[in-house]
């Protein structure tokens, strides 16, 4: 018969052996910090301080004074402790949306204000999200960055559940800020505008339809934001140019470079410009160099 306290010893050793394959738990979260991005580490989630994030100043987002208003608006009414919805900012591509919601957190970081990415593919981690923020006294903004679905997806019915859906109420210190290129978060097909008919004059969607619509429908405000126009453009990268210390005695020949580089990207778009206008002052940097090595 064995000998107890040799079989003690063994089955501690069997112990140690497999804490070490199973994963280490997520570090407790540094509530200190004002931005968090959702990190998948060995099969746990858990909330990543972020300790240097992208810093913008609402200041230089030009030409979105009606979206800029929107969103304060109601990111204020939020901090406040009023009345405030999940927000769905929607439009063409590079045309400040996300950039809009990073400038709103480092305006109102604050006076309370937190920040959240969670990535597409981790939304179906929502409900453990929320268990974590629920009882904090910190104002919290779950940010979705360039969201669309396609069929099937898990994080779909996730973030709809969250939004409205779920038994289980969001918490009041927790708003969901997306930002999306489609209006309806999912791809829309000809082929489904088929089952759409008249009902005492009105039109029904069919119901592919419905349920795409049911998911942007949940989100309590929309803000929409279109391409610029040329005028809005070149505003855009006389502010960059000045921005980033270049200040042309003529500014023609920089205009004519910043429409022919849109021109090949084939976007007149804010973040068009701030390309541009990095390239610009790194090519006007190089020439200044140059003729100093000349001299």
């Amino acid at each position: 018969m064995m000998d107890p306290a040799d079989l003690s010893a063994r089955f501690d050793a069997l112990l140690d052996r497999l804490e070490r394959l199973l994963p280490e738990p997520p570090r407790p979260t540094d509530w200190e910090a004002t931005a968090f991005r959702w990190r998948i580490r060995n099969g746990r989630g858990a909330l990543e301080a972020l300790y240097a994030p992208h810093r913008l100043d609402p200041a230089d987002l030009l030409c979105l004074d009606r979206q800029k208003a929107e969103i304060e608006r109601n990111t204020r009414q939020f901090i406040a402790g009023y009345g405030a919805n999940n927000l769905l900012l929607w439009g063409a591509r590079g045309t400040g949306k996300s950039s809009l919601i990073k400038a709103v957190y480092n305006a109102f970081k604050d006076q309370g204000l937190r920040l959240i990415e969670v990535d597409k593919e981790d939304l179906k981690d929502l409900p453990d999200i929320l268990d974590l923020v629920r009882e904090r006294p910190e104002r919290f903004i779950l940010f979705c960055d360039d969201l669309s679905f396609e069929a099937g997806e898990p994080g779909y019915k996730a973030l709809k559940a969250a939004l409205e859906g779920s038994i289980s109420a969001t918490p009041d210190n927790l708003l969901i800020y997306a930002t999306s290129n489609r209006r309806h978060l999912m791809p829309e097909f000809q082929s489904e505008n088929r089952d759409a008919h008249m009902v005492d004059g009105e039109l029904h969607q069919g119901e592919a339809v419905e349920e795409k619509i049911s998911l942007s429908d949940r989100f309590g405000l929309w803000v929409s934001f279109h391409p610029f126009t040329q005028a809005q453009y070149l505003t855009l990268v006389r502010h960059w140019c000045g921005r980033l210390g270049t200040t042309p005695t003529q500014w023609a020949p920089v205009e004519q470079a910043a429409l022919q580089w849109a021109l090949r990207r084939g976007s007149r778009s804010g973040r068009t410009a701030w390309q541009f206008a990095r390239d610009w002052a790194g090519r006007e940097s190089g020439s200044l160099n140059q003729a100093e090595i000349r001299v």
